[in-house]
């Protein structure tokens, strides 16, 4: 039996406690940071929840391309006016649908089937007016005649007015029309006349989706409007699907009318001459492919060309902007002043020439200087197939396609058409 006295026994009496109070703390203390680290997860795992989704995802600006279609941001209303404003052309003559004016029908066609299509009025952002102006081909010449356009317009603005409110709530301003002949809704071909003419009172306060457009100001554009590009058809844009694999075997192409006298009823140069100046200038020049006479299939040798010569006609633009981009040959623009369409998509000093109409004679060096210099560089940007697709009118409407454009044209447009109104108010 162990002594009283006994030192070890002292030692284990006295500290068996004390070590049993210790190791229990231990072991609270253990369970305790189990569980503080579990509660600081949770937490950072519902505040890293909170803040992904309470953060809005980068804004992406509409009419884009995209994985997935976004929703539109307009609803348009298409009127639904009698044949004999629309569809009776289309039926007399089948170029109504096809010629280089014919986004009047492309855009109808392709806004019936638009997913922003508001399907009653009182829903609508914007009132799409469908007209065909340029379907009345002249049996003396087999161009399209504009004699009857402001007559037919005016006539369906009546129509619109006796028939539904929303043309008198804002006098015509959320009203779209198509004009895209050479001076829009002036309506003549020859420049003098069309200022002299100007735009129907009627229209002014209306959006226009117009092929003419120039820089400054100039009385055919004085509405609010959009430079649409001249309509060539959708399948030109798959007659050359790789024009980066195309043999370039034509330096400078051009075919078309180029008068070497004026020989039409206003006694003035078609082109202001500058067609003429090409022929006397680089008829004989072997780098230079000018034809005068027309050839069904202009565009097999467009595809061959290095560099596409866009002159002007009466009006600044012409189909062969269109036909050049398509088939990955450069447009070489000579029409001073001219506005392009879409120029945040295409960019037009990456993919084009321009030359001023002065100049021409100077055209040859300033190619041979592109071709030493940054003709790869043009090219490539040329051969995106985002800008190729952002000219083409499709059946339907395809996202990124000249009426997807048009689209985010006519947002972009509204937009500032609040500010100013908003502006205004707080002056």
């Amino acid at each position: 039996m162990a002594m009283r006295g006994d030192p070890k026994q002292r030692r284990a009496s006295a500290s068996a406690p004390h070590g049993g109070a210790a190791h229990h703390v231990a072991d609270k203390l253990r369970r305790h940071s189990t569980f503080l680290l579990l509660l600081l997860l949770l937490w950072f795992a519902l505040s890293l929840y909170l803040f992904l989704s309470a953060t809005p995802p980068p804004p992406r600006p509409a009419f884009l391309p995209s994985t997935s279609t976004p929703r539109p941001a307009l609803r348009i209303y298409v009127y639904d006016l009698p044949a004999r404003f629309n569809r009776h052309w289309v039926a007399a003559d089948a170029r109504c649908a096809t010629h280089l004016f014919a986004a009047e029908v492309a855009l109808h066609e392709a806004l019936l089937a638009y997913a922003g299509r508001a399907a009653r009025p009182d829903d609508a952002t914007l009132f799409f007016v469908p007209v065909y102006v340029s379907c009345n081909f002249s049996t003396d010449n087999g161009f399209p005649s504009l004699s009857h356009a402001r007559a037919l317009l005016a006539d369906a603005v009546d129509l619109v007015r006796a028939q539904m409110p929303y043309w008198n709530r804002s006098a015509g301003a959320d009203h779209v029309f198509v004009a895209s002949h050479d001076f829009g809704a002036c309506f003549h071909p020859m420049e003098d006349v069309a200022i002299a003419d100007g735009i129907p009172e009627f229209l002014k306060r209306s959006i226009l989706l117009q092929t003419f457009g120039v820089q400054g100001t100039h009385v055919c554009q004085e509405a609010d409007h959009v430079v649409i590009p001249p309509h060539v058809p959708p399948e030109v844009a798959l007659e050359l699907p790789e024009p980066e694999k195309a043999q370039r075997d034509i330096f400078a192409f051009f075919r078309g009318k180029m008068e070497v006298h004026p020989k039409n009823i206003s006694g003035r140069f078609y082109s202001k001459k500058v067609r003429t100046e090409l022929l006397q200038k680089y008829g004989r020049n072997r780098k230079f492919y000018l034809k005068r006479k027309r050839y069904g299939n202009y565009r097999s040798e467009m595809a061959r060309s290095l560099f596409c010569l866009c002159p002007l006609g009466w009006a600044p633009w012409s189909p062969r902007l269109v036909e050049s981009v398509l088939l990955g040959c450069i447009p070489v623009i000579i029409a001073d002043d001219i506005r392009l369409p879409f120029p945040s998509v295409l960019q037009w000093l990456d993919i084009s020439l321009q030359v001023a109409e002065k100049d021409v004679a100077s055209l040859e060096m300033v190619l041979d200087h592109v071709v030493a210099t940054n003709l790869t560089v043009i090219q490539k940007n040329l051969w995106d197939p985002v800008k190729r697709k952002a000219l083409v009118f499709n059946r339907p409407m395809e996202e990124g396609d000249a009426t997807w454009q048009v689209l985010r044209e006519l947002e972009i447009l509204l937009d500032r058409s609040q500010r100013r109104h908003v502006e205004s108010w707080k002056r």
